[in-house]
């Protein structure tokens, strides 16, 4: 009899307490979209006048601090116990002080995000592998002297004694990754969409693509993406998001291992929509070529030819929620400076059911090959009053909190009240499939077209020289 109860308390004892292996196949994973800090489409509006279009950028950039929003995401990423943090708009400021100068890095939110996450306790990295980082490039201005001519004494001053200077910006897409995890990576990549859209031909091309990592978790080895798909569209034609999404499912379709997907998708799965009222986000309308969208949508009802949602869910990845049909779980609605909702579409999202101001869902996490989703939630979508929150002095911000306060009810401070990002993340924890050995062919590398800004005005003195010199040999 004592050996019958040593036996069933073992076994008891190996059923009710998880093993480390076990507890190694959970991944903590999350989406976030940091935020540019300024309103770019604004700014596009702005453009022949690049001046005026870089010092809007600037003032805006400025007024949203990533100085102050910086441990506000750290503090959330750490609090949710992420393993992994899929972000977008990686955003780095450069400026020149003159035309022959070199350029000075004056902003970078990766690093000042991975910072704050060390100052709080617990570091996150880049992730990186044989030399290659998780970070992608996409959408880039570069600092063109007579140009992008920007005024701020205070920060120009002190770096090139001057009030003014040449600045532009680059996005991109990046992974970071706890630091006792980052051991554990064993491939990185990067790559573009062949699909890009033309702002100012040449000088203005917004390139997208993605980042990707292999990580060992538990006995496997899971696939990870990061990316943003293009926000831009032109009408009757399909968006660039969806031509995004299409290449995307086809770079991915010979991975055989565990695979998410993180990202800003930019795609609602009520795209496109047929008329203004119920799409105050500016989302793709209806169109001959693009038809509107299905009510109440599923991956067999869906239209997906112009939706980069559906074109994924149709490929067979899963999304882990929650449910991006319903309005509480809405991602995208802040006004362009943080300070709360966006005043022109608080009402339209209360009529949808969401009494934050977000009318859209853009942002996702997709898995396939065996993920499995144990639990997932919006994250940084209060305001005023919450942990996501902080005390901004912008005179504009100020004004749109305390008319939003009236509009909601609210009681805020003398002085504005904003938001971490104007995206809200997703968090997800996901149950990972044990001993899936092996890997998957790395992903395909396509890259952009190499010439840049002034290597064509480069190529087009040098070609001008040539027609002088053989038009003078000629006479």
């Amino acid at each position: 009899m004592r050996k019958v109860a040593v036996i069933i308390s073992a076994l008891l004892f190996a059923t009710n307490t998880p093993s480390a292996q076990a507890a190694d196949t959970n991944l903590k994973v999350m989406s976030r979209n940091i935020y540019v800090g300024s309103d770019v489409s604004v700014a596009m509006k702005l453009i022949p006048d690049f001046k005026a279009a870089a010092q809007f950028m600037w003032d805006q950039v400025e007024a949203t601090d990533f100085s102050k929003r910086a441990p506000l995401l750290a503090k959330e990423i750490i609090t949710n116990k992420a393993d992994v943090v899929g972000i977008q708009e990686a955003t780095t400021w450069f400026c020149k002080k003159n035309a022959w100068s070199g350029k000075t890095e004056v902003l970078n939110f990766t690093d000042q995000l991975l910072m704050a996450t060390k100052n709080l306790g617990t570091e996150y990295v880049l992730a990186e592998k044989d030399g290659i980082t998780a970070k992608n490039i996409g959408f880039s201005i570069t600092a063109i002297p007579l140009l992008t001519i920007v005024n701020d004494p205070k920060t120009f001053q002190p770096l090139f004694g001057q009030d003014t200077a040449a600045c532009g910006f680059e996005i991109g897409d990046a992974l970071i990754i706890r630091k006792d995890l980052a051991p554990k990576i064993s491939k990185v990549g990067n790559t573009e969409y062949d699909a890009s859209y033309s702002i100012v031909p040449t000088i203005m091309t917004i390139y997208r693509g993605y980042t990707w990592m292999d990580l060992q978790v538990g006995t496997s080895t899971v696939r990870i993406v990061s990316t943003h798909l293009e926000s831009v569209w032109d009408p009757n034609k399909v968006p660039n998001a969806a031509k995004q999404a299409t290449q995307l499912v086809s770079d991915l379709s010979n991975t055989t291992i565990p695979t998410i997907v993180i990202g800003d998708f930019n795609a609602d799965p009520r795209d496109p929509r047929k008329d203004a009222a119920n799409n105050p986000g500016g989302q793709p309308e209806a169109s001959e070529t693009c038809p509107v969208q299905v009510e109440n949508p599923t991956v067999d009802t869906s239209i997906d030819a112009c939706n980069a949602f559906w074109i994924m869910r149709k490929s067979g990845f899963q999304e882990v929620g929650p449910d991006p049909l319903n309005a509480t779980n809405f991602t995208w609605g802040t006004s362009a400076l943080l300070a709360g909702p966006d005043p022109t579409r608080y009402k339209a999202a209360k009529l949808m059911g969401n009494t934050q101001g977000f009318t859209d869902r853009l942002d996702y996490v997709f898995y396939k090959n065996g993920v499995q989703p144990l639990n997932s939630k919006i994250v940084g979508n209060v305001w005023p009053y919450s942990e996501s929150t902080w005390e901004c002095d912008n005179e504009e911000q100020i004004n749109n909190t305390q008319l939003l306060s009236q509009e909601m009810k609210v009681i805020t401070p003398l002085n504005g009240v904003c938001m971490e990002s104007d995206h809200a993340g997703i968090f997800t924890t996901l149950a990972i499939p044990s001993e899936v050995n092996g890997s998957s062919p790395d992903l395909p590398s396509h890259v952009p077209f190499p010439i840049s800004f002034w290597q064509w005005v480069g190529l087009a003195l040098l070609g001008l020289i040539a027609f002088l010199i053989i038009r003078r040999r000629r006479r």
